[in-house]
């Protein structure tokens, strides 16, 4: 099977092609990535001698680039996205051009050139914010609440439109919170635990009590195989491993792997001013993944220790790019 996969250069998106290429030796991977900030050839510089991997730098809104590479494969899955929240907040057209213009420019070639299977892959910070104990189904109402979750909507509508108005098969993955290996250093774990590899403390938005639900990216990267192969043409699938802690929660885990606890770990927490329109909860019912057969691989325990681990081991690629503009100050967010 060949797979075009844009956006693979990303923290989900080179984990995915690595995940992927290792459930099959007959799949070819091409890597259609723009490399913008968060987009970095080191995260895949292990397959960089394999012949089944190819790199093709490019942006998913130029229509006559992705004529002359699409065609010939089987599949696309499209990773690529603007997905920083704050950054949303303080500059929301990038993330229009790229999430809605992009994600129709590739809807449409796809389309023309006759891929029958794409898949995109979308956030749960779609559906916005659901009190306790109630979790999104993949048919409830669609209430993004910051520019980022806005132009993911929009795209997730395009891709409604063009399997009814087409008949062309887009399905759609709706993930939980990403944490594990090549997550860019400005994100709420690597952030935290490159601060503290620093000696720095870690910045906590409001009171913390935002909850997330904090799924492993290579249980992610299964799940989304596992949709690619196996989900229905058409449908949506919520991904997410139903581990739900707050904010804070999270915070003093981390700390505690630092040998922090008590007032050691509270001097280390500099509590900030909240982020505007900061959805309190997100949850998602998963029913529909699962009963294709996914199942979160790693408990929330085991995949955090092992994400400090690699963070821990990988000064080398985290180090750079965080002295190179990622700040120290950021606060929470999502993936």
């Amino acid at each position: 099977m060949r797979i075009f996969v844009t956006g693979g250069a990303g923290f989900i998106g080179s984990n995915f092609i690595r995940y992927a290429m290792a459930q099959d030796s007959d799949v070819r991977i091409t890597n259609f990535d723009k490399l913008t900030y968060a987009g970095n050839p080191a995260n895949l510089a292990d397959l960089a001698d394999d012949a089944r991997y190819d790199f093709v730098k490019g942006d998913i809104c130029d229509g006559d680039h992705l004529r002359e590479v699409l065609p010939g494969h089987d599949a696309v899955v499209n990773f690529a996205a603007e997905s920083h929240v704050d950054r949303s907040i303080t500059g929301g057209a990038e993330f229009m051009v790229a999430n809605v213009v992009g994600a129709q420019t590739i809807f449409d070639v796809a389309r023309k050139a006759e891929i029958g299977n794409f898949l995109h892959i979308s956030t749960d910070e779609v559906y916005g914010s659901v009190e306790e104990p109630d979790s999104f189904r993949e048919g409830d109402g669609l209430e993004p609440n910051s520019p980022y979750s806005v132009s993911k909507a929009a795209a997730d509508l395009l891709a409604r439109a063009y399997n009814v108005t087409y008949d062309y098969p887009v399905t759609v993955t709706r993930t939980a919170n990403n944490f594990g290996p090549y997550h860019f250093p400005e994100k709420v774990i690597p952030l935290f635990v490159s601060n503290l590899i620093d000696g720095k403390n870690v910045p906590l938005y409001g009171e913390g009590q935002n909850i997330r639900d904090w799924t492993y990216v290579i249980d992610n990267a299964a799940a989304q195989w596992l949709v690619l192969t196996q989900g229905t043409p058409g449908e949506v699938y919520n991904v997410g491993a139903g581990n739900e802690i707050t904010n804070k929660q999270l915070t003093y885990a981390i700390l505690e792997r630092f040998g922090l606890t008590g007032e050691a770990a509270d001097a280390r927490i500099d509590f900030v001013a909240d982020r505007p329109g900061h959805d309190l909860r997100y949850s998602v019912d998963t029913t529909k993944v699962r009963e294709l057969g996914w199942t979160p691989g790693h408990t929330f325990e085991e995949a955090l220790d092992a994400t400090i681990e690699w963070y821990r081991a990988n000064e080398a690629w985290w180090r750079p790019l965080k002295q190179a503009g990622a700040s120290d100050r950021q606060g929470l967010v999502r993936k």
